[in-house]
């Protein structure tokens, strides 16, 4: 919402805002977001490859031991100002969200102790805002953790693409449109 002016441009047109987001949040990481993002702004390149190395070295060790990489609270927070600021504008299209996924990494040590709390943070914020949510775990866990997925443990293959799409219609499909939606020709 905030890093792509173009998204503005599209709300008038827009049926439903489908906040699929806050799954990566709850990733343990050793290095906050802003850190871990930055490192492809490392420069030369040599020193990037360098620090992303030890970095991929260190990750999956540390992972056990650290928080998500992003407060639960932060989560709900940015869920919330997001949906604020589409309101803010007097758009009154509905509105859907997911409930973080899980995973089965190697790369985070299979570790994944911050998920119940942003889980937690995100129905909190779906309640108070009057969201519903896709329970991915319940759509997505049985085929992540088969690892009918990407190998990576984390990625969806196309079976669980196309199981959470059906779920997301569905969803969508529940949810009443705005008024001024119900209204047109």
């Amino acid at each position: 919402m905030t890093g792509d002016p173009r998204i503005w441009s599209l709300l008038p047109r827009t049926d439903v805002l489908v906040f699929a987001v806050g799954s990566m949040d709850t990733l343990p990481s050793p290095l906050p977001t802003y850190l871990r993002e930055g490192l492809r702004y490392v420069r030369p390149d040599w020193l990037r490859r360098w620090v992303r190395a030890r970095y991929q070295f260190v990750q999956p060790r540390l992972a056990p031991y650290t928080r998500a990489s992003l407060p639960p609270a932060l989560t709900a927070r940015y869920l919330r100002d997001m949906l604020q600021s589409v309101r803010n504008l007097q758009y009154t299209m509905p509105a859907v969200g997911i409930v973080p996924s899980v995973h089965r990494a190697a790369t985070y040590a299979y570790a994944h102790q911050g998920h119940a709390a942003a889980v937690a943070a995100v129905r909190g914020w779906a309640a108070g805002a009057g969201v519903p949510l896709l329970n991915l775990p319940t759509v997505i866990g049985e085929h992540v953790r088969s690892g009918a997925g990407n190998p990576d443990g984390m990625h969806w293959g196309w079976e669980g693409h196309e199981l959470v799409g059906k779920a997301m219609a569905a969803l969508i499909s529940s949810v009443p449109l705005s008024p001024s939606e119900e209204c047109a020709p």
